[in-house]
């Protein structure tokens, strides 16, 4: 079943530049979706998150320079 989405020009246009010749809209997006699947970036994010709260103390204030 095909189903009509609106986006803008714009988001358009962002979308066009992931795609490869011959790609469609839909597998544009599915590929990008399993893309970000796969990196699970909350698991990410979260473990970027943790390690900047270890660190910061070992950062120095540009205030006290």
């Amino acid at each position: 079943m095909t189903t009509t989405v609106r986006i803008d020009e714009e988001t358009r246009d962002k979308l066009k530049k992931f795609g490869h010749k011959g790609e469609t809209y839909d597998e544009i997006i599915n590929r990008l979706m399993n893309y970000c699947e796969e990196l699970n970036i909350e698991e990410l994010i979260k473990a970027r998150w943790e390690r900047l709260q270890e660190e910061k103390d070992e950062y120095v204030s540009l205030d006290k320079i």
